[in-house]
């Protein structure tokens, strides 16, 4: 029977995804500890959530009006430690739990990268999981050694090339290759290892890679590209692709573009998942739950939305006044997340004013919660499950750790006692817990 899988979404820093998480009386205050994200990972074990994923980005939201000050006195993601660190600190906490990482292709070596996530997937014994992204503004840019972030498209045609660069590395190694055979002084087979050597467009690499084969093959490649370039990125290369879709009708419609696009690619549509994006505010029952909302709906600020548009659209909102229209022009320079400019227009907005982005895009507020007891949320979710309009969930908290403890106290028996989702994990590693096949050599090309 067909069940829900579920992810948690996780930043290495003071805040959730929402600026103002930090500012809850109940959140925890030691978020540079490893004890902050060891409870975490043993919340989400409990209740056996597939993985935990850190995102990322390598910059401060510093966009709007030109300086970080803002970012700094309000918290508005102002911490941001390195994901992988934080990660092992988790996994030495956890057994089963799978645990992913963001990695920008835009700033990194391919050979670098398929080192890093391949030795992160032996040390969590087959769990690790790669978030691929292209990066998306120019103060990433500018603190990575460059002047300004590349072009949207050119972005992927780069990406491209990295990921048919890491997948070779990976594919380097036979599984047998060691066989350490020390009477006879043969620590592997070497004809099992071979040279990569890689001349693509943008990369070269020759190797031979220097990290064994994992229990699960390779990492899990997750990918969340929403714009048109993005999906065709995600349908070629994701095996856990993230959504965030207003409506179930909406998210159905993409379900099965997305579905089509992988078979395109001369994909299995089985083998890869496609997790929604939730904002769950769960409590015992619905009155309470609706109480914890409302409160929540006080802690943002008009500060945490203009920033983070800022930082997302690659433009400062500070130059323009809050009723005063983008040009043509300005439109077409927004250059960041472009399904986050896309969404503004497709509401009949051509020509917005920082307000309308504000109130359309919802950036930095909690927008779209699924607030409830047990059975609304679990309603839900299992609309969304059956229609299909995914194959699982994106978990996003308002509050850490709470909304996690919320979820699985109050949700996740729900889902077990409608057959909808595990009791037991079925597996140990991340591709048992996903329903995927253990990855083989050349499966991706």
């Amino acid at each position: 029977m067909r069940q829900i899988h579920l992810v948690a979404f996780l930043q290495a820093q003071n805040c959730t995804t929402i600026p103002a998480a930090w500012r809850h009386p109940e959140a925890r205050a030691d978020f540079t500890s490893p004890e902050y994200y060891q409870h975490i990972g043993r919340v989400l074990e409990r209740g056996k959530f597939d993985i935990g994923f850190f995102d990322d980005r390598l910059a401060m939201p510093d966009m709007y009006t030109g300086d970080h000050a803002h970012t700094i006195e309000h918290g508005i993601r102002a911490v941001k430690m390195d994901p992988v660190a934080v990660l092992m600190a988790m996994a030495m906490a956890t057994e089963r739990l799978g645990l992913g990482a963001t990695f920008s292709t835009t700033y990194h070596e391919p050979f670098y990268v398929a080192r890093l996530f391949q030795t992160l997937d032996l040390m969590t014994k087959g769990r690790a999981a790669w978030n691929v992204v292209t990066s998306v503004n120019d103060n990433e840019a500018r603190n990575m050694g460059r002047d300004k972030v590349i072009a949207h498209d050119d972005r992927y045609d780069r990406a491209d090339d990295f990921m048919e660069a890491a997948l070779g590395l990976w594919d380097s190694w036979d599984d047998d290759a060691i066989i350490l055979d020390k009477a006879n002084s043969v620590f592997a087979k070497p004809g099992s290892v071979r040279r990569l050597d890689h001349e693509g467009e943008f990369y070269r690499t020759r190797g031979p890679f220097t990290v064994p084969r994992s229990v699960q093959g390779r990492p899990v490649v997750i990918q969340a590209g929403a714009s048109g370039r993005g999906q065709k990125f995600a349908a070629r290369w994701g095996e856990l692709l993230f959504t965030a879709f207003p409506t179930v009708d909406i998210a159905k419609r993409n379900y099965d573009s997305l579905k089509v696009a992988c078979a395109a690619n001369g994909r299995n549509p089985d083998d890869f998942k496609i997790a929604a994006l939730g904002f769950p505010v769960a409590a015992a029952t619905k009155m309470e739950a609706e109480d914890k909302r409302a409160f929540y709906d006080t802690l943002p600020n008009e500060t945490d939305q203009l920033s983070l548009l800022s930082e997302g659209l690659n433009y400062d909102f500070g130059q323009k006044g809050m009723d005063e229209p983008f040009t043509d022009e300005d439109m077409e320079g927004l250059s960041g997340i472009q399904a986050l400019r896309d969404r503004v227009v497709q509401q009949g907005v051509a020509n917005p004013t920082p307000r309308d982005f504000m109130n359309l895009t919802q950036r930095g507020r909690l927008n779209h919660a699924w607030v409830g007891g047990p059975k609304e949320i679990a309603d839900i979710m299992e609309e969304w499950f059956t229609s299909p309009a995914c194959d699982g969930f994106v978990i996003g908290p308002s509050v850490l750790p709470g909304s996690f403890e919320d979820f699985v106290d109050h949700v996740v028996p729900e889902l077990q006692r409608r057959g909808l989702y595990r009791k037991e994990y079925a597996g140990s590693t991340l591709r048992d817990h996903l329903g995927l096949p253990k990855a083989t050599l050349g499966d991706w090309k």
